[in-house]
């Protein structure tokens, strides 16, 4: 029953956390990402945000920056809105999976393109 509660929150710490970081946060190192998914440790005290985006590892570098600045004001908005006794702690962490479908798809392209070998 408790890995539920923790997928409930999480789904809800996902929603609003997207929707933080789009109205109430104003870095624009922050523009580009997509939030990807959220896990919540079993006793609420942990999450781990997912994140993407597609950019050279020196944009990668800024937005971990920006995210890692933004996290206590994130915090802070998170308790605001969220209903629960104790808000996890946010740790940020870069999600590959949407760069490495692009390159897949940039594959696939080359492959179906006819005349190249």
């Amino acid at each position: 029953m408790e890995h539920k509660r923790a997928d409930r929150v999480a789904d809800l710490i996902l929603k609003e956390l997207a929707e933080v970081l789009v109205r109430k946060v104003k870095d624009p190192r922050l523009a580009d990402i997509t939030l990807t998914k959220v896990d919540v440790s079993p006793d609420l005290r942990n999450a781990k945000v997912y994140y993407s985006l597609l950019g050279d590892d020196q944009k990668k570098d800024k937005v971990a920056g920006g995210l890692e600045s933004a996290r206590g004001f994130v915090k802070r908005e998170l308790g605001k809105r969220l209903h629960l006794r104790r808000i996890p702690d946010i740790a940020f962490y870069f999600d590959a999976s949407l760069e490495h479908g692009s390159h897949i798809e940039q594959l696939l392209t080359e492959i179906k393109e006819p005349g190249q070998e």
